[in-house]
């Protein structure tokens, strides 16, 4: 438990410290934000702020996850695990697609920047490699970081893919997550806030995995995860570099966290759930990010098919992401982000009930 704090405190106050610096180089570099121009006018006075602050918050993340083990190291204890090696790779490949799409953005000065095309194939290619050494990393007993089988709070024995189908189903996790984490940013500090939210769910689940583990006798309510306080590690790094972030994010915002940031976070949601082996788990907790992914997927689509049938494409809401026909219908931002975190942290609540309550069934 120490080593987590240790973490989680280092990552805190890396975050808060030296998000700061960032802000200053940014603003020297002129690497501010584009705005969409179809998006809500308020948004405007936003131009020019700094972005790709996500750099921030994946550097505090390793710096946390690193300084907690040089101490560990110190103390005599082992190194860094196939699984949260695993976990920050994911973070920082993912990061590295979102740093390109922001650099484009502000280097053409529009608001798009990486085609859908090429963001999806970086995403891809990160996520691929990612999945193949999460089964082909075993560890001196032969167990691998991930399992082929689909699972919810543990593995569901009864689902399988084999390991072309948990690559498939890999892609189609983390995609999705980093995805809905890039929808999500679209408030001062609301994907920030709901993440580190996300991030402590996964630090108290890796901790309880860590305490119960199957080992070499089975027992009812065992956890079969590999390296789980490692995976707490990282969890709670990302949560506290979030919270440190925020600071800054706040309303009104002094940077943002850009694509570099958003696709890093939801990647990371992504690979915790798969090396947690808490693949469906992670649609209740992060219940917040899968509302406003589905308030696009239904604009989109009922937009197509009202112009297919009538001519004239219709919307379900004033503009989506959700949070945005919100403010169009003249919510004061800071009151969105307020409301939409209580909805993630109902959601948070929710999903760690259902993990506790076969906790304590099965214990």
């Amino acid at each position: 438990m120490k080593t987590i704090l240790i973490a989680a405190v280092f990552a805190l106050l890396t975050s808060i410290l030296c998000t700061p610096m960032v802000v200053v180089y940014f603003r020297r570099r002129g690497f501010g934000q584009e705005i969409r121009i179809d998006g809500p006018q308020t948004h405007l006075v936003k131009r020019g702020t700094p972005t790709m602050g996500g750099v921030a918050i994946i550097g505090s993340t390793v710096i946390g996850y690193a300084l907690a083990h040089i101490i560990i190291a110190v103390r005599g204890g082992g190194g860094p695990t196939a699984s949260g090696l695993l976990a920050l790779f994911l973070m920082v490949g993912l990061g590295a697609v979102g740093f390109v799409d922001d650099l484009i953005k502000i280097r053409r000065q529009r608001s798009l920047g990486l085609r859908a095309r090429a963001k999806f194939t970086g995403q891809l290619l990160v996520t691929v490699a990612f999945a193949i050494l999460a089964l082909h990393w075993p560890n001196k007993f032969g167990d691998a970081p991930a399992s082929t089988h689909l699972s919810f709070v543990r593995d569901i024995a009864a689902i399988g893919f084999g390991s072309v189908g948990f690559v498939i189903l890999a892609y189609l996790i983390i995609s999705a997550t980093s995805n809905a984490v890039n929808l999500t940013d679209g408030l001062d500090g609301l994907a920030a806030g709901a993440a580190a939210m996300v991030f402590g769910a996964f630090t108290l689940i890796s901790f309880l995995q860590f305490r119960n583990p199957c080992g070499n006798n089975p027992v009812g309510g065992c956890y079969q995860v590999r390296d789980s306080l490692d995976l707490a590690l990282v969890a709670a790094s990302a949560m506290s570099a979030c919270f440190g972030f925020l600071w800054w994010n706040a309303s009104p915002a002094q940077i943002f966290m850009g694509d570099t940031g958003s696709l890093a976070l939801g990647g990371l949601m992504g690979g915790l759930a798969i090396l947690t082996r808490t693949e469906l788990l992670l649609i209740a907790l992060g219940g917040l990010f899968a509302a406003i992914t589905v308030s696009s997927i239904l604009q989109t689509g009922w937009f197509k098919v009202t112009r297919i049938r009538t001519g004239t494409g219709r919307r379900i809401f004033r503009m989506a992401p959700l949070h945005h026909h919100f403010e169009l219908l003249g919510w004061d931002p800071s009151t969105i982000i307020v409301r939409f975190w209580i909805m993630g942290g109902m959601a948070v609540a929710f999903g760690m009930g259902l993990f506790y309550a076969d906790f304590i069934g099965n214990g």
